[in-house]
């Protein structure tokens, strides 16, 4: 049996707190040896046989981390993993990948250098619900897709203290959840022609945006991409229309409030969804019928797997910081969008998007 890799997490907020340290401790191959946090005591309950150091570079300067985890507030993304690479380890970036593709970009640059792995912790591509439509797309059961809508609604009236509702670079919803829902649509659909980004601040004393609205422009279909701390009747997850049929989805993926409420995979029941998806579809005589259908469970750790073995055994990297590039692409052409109060274009080309 290998030696498991050493893996180091800098930041113990609510990311690594709830996501990155039980999803590591859960992966064989992986082992989760240091975390760099300023809080040590938090720390040291929740991972007693886990090494603490008090600073970022402290952490960094060790021999025997293997990968790195930067897991700490937006705008220390590129600082934090640059110095990471550059002192030869491989990297998890949590999302966003960083706050610009300038910096992205030298993340990518930095880590070809160094011939380290540089992935971005997208895990909601392993949401169950979201596998289970690309599935059915993929299948071609809705037949052409026309409109494709996601939805991420949650009613939290009171503005947390915290940095992600600061106003701080970085802050705010489309930083946040945002990059969750453009990479999905881009997983199914690539890069959209255009964007065009709505932004809000709808909460009393909030400081940053917590609402936005997103169209991607595809041909003849449209993506909406949707997100709203005010919303206390929740609209379906998942909203697709296609030229046989439609699908709804309800509800949420279950793995973010398993790990809150503190279980840990692997458990039989791990991933698994109640909520179906509704499926709408016509016949041959156009007669439309709903049925039901299971949703495939939802497994995070799949992405801490692959980049195990990405960094161990050299497999392709299921996240590779490439494709992160794009998101963040979309994520500044969406806040051009929004200023400017107006749909932007991507080049023809299919590269880094600019106004037209």
């Amino acid at each position: 049996m290998r030696t498991p890799l050493n893996v180091g997490i800098l930041g113990y907020g609510f990311a690594s707190a709830t996501f990155h340290a039980p999803i590591i401790a859960a992966v064989p191959g992986l082992r989760l040896h240091a975390i760099g946090s300023t809080r040590p005591s938090q720390v040291s309950t929740d991972w007693p046989d886990a090494l603490i150091f008090d600073s970022p570079e402290a952490l960094i300067a060790r021999d025997d981390i293997d990968c790195l985890v930067i897991a700490t507030p937006n705008q220390t993304h590129h600082p934090l993993a640059a110095k990471a690479l550059d002192a030869g380890k491989h990297v998890v970036v949590d999302k966003p990948f960083t706050l610009t593709c300038d910096e992205a970009r030298d993340l990518i640059t930095r880590a070809e250098r160094q011939h380290r792995v540089l992935s971005v912790f997208h895990n909601r591509r392993w949401d169950g619900d979201f596998m289970s439509v690309r599935a059915v797309l993929q299948q071609g059961e809705l037949g052409r897709i026309v409109h494709f809508e996601s939805h991420f609604d949650r009613f939290r009236p009171v503005v947390p203290q915290r940095w992600r509702d600061s106003g701080e670079p970085g802050s705010g919803l489309w930083y946040d959840l945002g990059p969750h829902l453009l990479d999905q649509a881009l997983q199914l659909f690539g890069l959209p022609q255009s964007i065009g980004l709505d932004l809000a601040s709808q909460r009393d004393n909030s400081q940053a945006d917590d609402w936005f609205h997103a169209v991607l422009h595809y041909q003849a279909l449209r993506v909406v991409l949707h997100a709203s701390a005010l919303t206390a009747s929740i609209a379906p997850r998942f909203t697709v229309h296609g030229t046989r049929g439609s699908l709804q989805k309800f509800g949420l993926d279950t793995q973010e409030a398993a790990l809150k409420a503190g279980l840990r995979p692997p458990n039989p029941d791990w991933g698994v969804d109640p909520n179906p998806l509704l499926l709408t579809l016509a016949d041959t005589e156009q007669q439309l019928s709903t049925h039901q259908r299971n949703v495939l469970p939802g497994d995070y750790t799949r992405f801490y797997s692959g980049f195990c073995d990405a960094v161990r055994l050299g497999l392709p990297n299921l996240v590779p910081a490439q494709e992160a590039l794009q998101v963040m692409a979309l994520i500044e052409l969406g806040l051009q969008s929004a200023t400017e109060g107006r749909r932007l274009a991507l080049p023809s080309t299919g590269q880094l998007p600019v106004a037209d």
